[in-house]
């Protein structure tokens, strides 16, 4: 940040709007890096990995190994959204 770092001198009214500036500026990148869960209530494979940024292997590991719920219709499998905002916010 372009903040001086001097214990000696006070910060400045300037010296703070820059800083929030600066702040925004983080918090706007990290936030657009964040991904974005689709409003409808189920998602197939491709959208799940895409999502997750994860291969088609760790997807049917997830399966397989019961970390992710999912239901197959007529070879198509589907994923509750709801399972996978959880399974972000667990960080698995």
């Amino acid at each position: 940040m372009g903040v001086v770092n001097d214990p000696g001198r006070p910060a400045t009214v300037a010296d703070l709007q820059q800083l929030k500036l600066e702040l925004l500026r983080e918090i706007k990148k990290l936030s657009a890096n964040q991904p974005t869960l689709p409003q409808r209530p189920w998602l197939k494979s491709h959208e799940v990995r895409k999502l997750l940024k994860i291969s088609h292997g760790t997807l049917q590991h997830l399966r397989d190994s019961g970390q992710l719920k999912f239901s197959k219709v007529g070879g198509i499998f589907f994923y509750e959204v709801r399972d996978i905002e959880e399974m972000l916010k667990e960080g698995r």
